[in-house]
């Protein structure tokens, strides 16, 4: 919960950081793949925490949306350090790019891998994972033919629509491997939490 709240501050200190500098467009702003995972994360983290406080099991789609949010926040913070690091030209807040960037994404693979305070997810809803960012490459493909914004360099159709559509297959290929490799680290079990004792 504490890591829920932080992602929280560090979301909406980054908004109003902006807004103090420029009009914010919030189809910009929500638009990248980075605020879009922390915000998923921070909800199914804090719905479980609720679940976990009130001394209930996480029912079935919890653990499905914990998984999903924990792809999503290990390929953002994957990509972040592969790419974009040293890139953010602008940030004003370092605090809270590293909360988003580094600090939420490590704390989710480690809540992850160490803790079993849920049941192993099914292989056969693997698919789950890959509708967001499916969803996010689609819009924001159709956004930069249209009206040109783009959340990430790479993803600038002026370097061609060949190299956006090798990037755009690579996150989509790096989704399913990400998601395999979740859903493969439910089955581990190093502490095992009351709940489910």
């Amino acid at each position: 919960m504490a890591v829920a709240l932080l992602g929280l501050a560090a979301i909406v200190s980054t908004f109003l950081d902006t807004a103090t500098r420029a009009t914010i467009n919030p189809f910009n702003f929500f638009g990248y793949f980075t605020v879009q995972s922390n915000i998923i994360l921070v909800i199914v983290l804090l719905v479980a925490a609720g679940v976990s406080l009130s001394g209930k099991r996480q029912s079935h789609w919890l653990v499905l949306a914990r998984g999903c949010a924990t792809t999503y926040i290990v390929i953002t913070g994957v990509v972040y350090s592969a790419l974009l690091a040293g890139q953010e030209g602008g940030i004003t807040l370092a605090w809270a790019n590293t909360v988003l960037h580094v600090i939420l994404p490590l704390y989710a693979a480690l809540d992850w891998l160490i803790f079993s305070d849920r049941t192993a997810l099914p292989w056969n809803k693997l698919w789950v994972a890959l509708i967001y960012p499916v969803v996010w490459i689609i819009v924001v493909l159709i956004r930069g033919a249209t009206d040109g914004w783009v959340p990430y360099p790479f993803l600038n159709p002026a370097q061609g629509y060949g190299v956006v559509a090798l990037y755009a297959v690579t996150i989509a290929v790096a989704a399913v491997l990400f998601a395999a490799l979740i859903w493969a680290a439910s089955r581990l079990h190093f502490f095992r939490s009351p709940v489910l004792a």
